[in-house]
């Protein structure tokens, strides 16, 4: 039934796809366009449901790879890709097919494919997809190239290709079309071959070591496990409010109450805070627990497991990164965090000082500190100042204040620090580890200390999570856990400037339509 004062469907504007593509349309791409529909309207079929291919462009290069010019096989292959270049000679046609991994020259003459299919392959397009079927040959040139006996087009690609010699600059359209990145700037792909072989190389080792591998809850009552803005989201069945979890650890340490004794995640979190070279609001990290085991213990695995998966990913221990010359290689410096204040700052910070004194110093130093911050805080703002761009190389910094580590064992020689450490690479923070905290009566107490702060952040993610505190209470066995953040490693792997240079999809703002 039509809705009241809609025009009758005979009176109604008939939709146009193509008009709605963009408006108004440039000169080649109303041509492009017109051609589009005098194929389809003579019945062309214009996508294709499947091609059965039988070889690669690399499986070709690597199998014909001593053919001398003017050599060639009888042997004849399918092959599937996107057309990048054109280059017509009267009745012989050049042009690239780029697959997957790699690209080839085809070349098509009359003699092979007949006029009219000949003539109707002229009608392609930059970026359409085909099926060639055809023998290999060396050109006198010395170019491995294909000769086409047929082709099938397999998707028409509408709109244009950006400019061959130029490529794709603009970050933005880099990020928000990746697909179009990868086309045009295959140098890309390499990056996220790098991050699939680093996840794969981090997973391997972990196997290798008796963690296993788990899965848990993405949608949380409570945000747990960090100190970060959540998102947050509703549940209609249950009538609840959710959050997306800003980290898996509560759940991860049941595990070790239920008797498991070594286990992991490969996990996106999300936090619902700032956009920055390093920070994007989903984010993927692997934090793994072990039992019986303490913070000393991690630092080892640590550096073991970095080394692993670098050579794994990327074959070598040895990096650029952001023009600074990196090694994985050798023992990796190990150093308190007031030890690395004294060392890089030249001051020393002690828990003896009164806060007014703490305070006085760090405004020398150029730190601004609120009103509301503990010794802890300020320790930890005044090593973020002064020594943090200085970790170039792999550095464990260990034995944190314990005001601004609420999950961490206190240190047994210190109460106002824990057993915590994080390692950092080329200036930046790649991995949060420590000993657990196991006392049930010792966690409700830093929970219910943190729900009552001023900062937003801590009273959000301070919130008692009761279950876990029961959890607790049936006894966890000593343990350490940890978490390293693979957008930053790959990062490091591949000296990439921003995050989202290693992210396939990063959270960008929607264009306006």
């Amino acid at each position: 039934m039509e809705k009241e004062n809609e025009p009758p469907v005979s009176d109604r504007k008939k939709f146009d796809y193509y008009a709605e593509i963009e408006e108004p349309l440039n000169e080649p791409m109303q041509l492009k366009i017109d051609k589009i529909k005098a194929a389809a309207a003579s019945g062309k079929i214009l996508y294709l449901s499947a091609f059965e291919k039988n070889a690669s462009v690399s499986e070709i290069k690597a199998k014909y790879a001593g053919l001398a010019p003017g050599e060639k096989s009888d042997e004849i292959y399918k092959l599937a890709g996107r057309i990048m270049i054109f280059r017509v000679h009267g009745k012989a046609t050049f042009c690239d097919l780029k697959d997957a991994d790699d690209k080839i020259q085809l070349y098509l003459n009359i003699k092979n494919t007949g006029e009219d299919k000949y003539n109707e392959f002229l009608e392609l397009d930059i970026g359409d997809w085909i099926g060639v079927e055809g023998s290999v040959f060396v050109t006198h040139k010395g170019e491995l190239s294909i000769n086409v006996s047929d082709y099938k087009l397999l998707s028409k690609s509408i709109r244009i290709m950006p400019e061959k010699w130029h490529g794709l600059k603009d970050v933005e359209i880099r990020y928000r079309q990746r697909y179009l990145d990868f086309i045009v700037n295959p140098e890309i792909k390499k990056v996220f071959m790098i991050r699939i072989k680093t996840i794969d190389a981090i997973r391997q080792f972990l196997n290798s070591r008796g963690f296993l591998e788990v899965e848990t809850p993405m949608l949380q009552p409570i945000p747990g496990g960090a100190t970060a803005k959540p998102f947050v989201t509703h549940h209609n069945a249950l009538d609840i409010d959710m959050y997306l979890r800003i980290a898996p650890e509560l759940y991860l340490k049941r595990l070790l109450v239920g008797g498991f004794e070594r286990v992991y995640e490969i996990n996106r979190n999300f936090r619902n805070e700032g956009i920055s070279h390093k920070h994007n609001p989903e984010f993927t990290m692997v934090e793994f627990y072990q039992a019986f085991a303490d913070y000393n213990d991690l630092m080892i695995l640590t550096e073991e497991l970095f080394k692993y998966t670098a050579m794994q990913a990327t074959g070598t221990m040895d990096f650029k990164y952001r023009d600074n010359k990196i090694s994985f290689s050798g023992k990796w410096e190990k150093i308190s965090m007031l030890d690395a204040i004294e060392k890089y700052s030249g001051i020393s910070f002690s828990f003896d000082m009164n806060i007014l004194e703490m305070k006085n110093i760090a405004g020398k130093l150029g730190v601004e500190i609120s009103e509301n911050f503990g010794k802890g805080k300020i320790i930890n703002e005044v090593f973020e100042k002064t020594v943090e761009p200085c970790l170039i190389q792999p550095t464990f910094i260990k034995d944190y204040p314990i005001e601004i580590s609420p999950l961490a064992r206190k240190h047994p020689e210190n109460a106002n620090l824990t057993e915590r450490f994080e390692l950092f690479v080329g200036g930046e923070e790649v991995a949060n580890a420590f000993s657990e905290l196991i006392d049930p009566k010792d966690q409700m107490a830093r929970f219910s200390k943190q729900a009552e702060s001023s900062d937003e952040e801590e009273r959000i993610t301070g919130k008692i999570d009761l279950d876990f505190i029961k959890a607790l209470e049936y006894g966890m066995p000593p343990a350490a856990g940890e978490g390293i953040g693979i957008d930053r490693l790959v990062m490091i792997l591949t000296d990439s400037r921003s995050i989202r240079d290693v992210i396939l999809f990063p959270l960008m703002k929607p264009e306006k339509e």
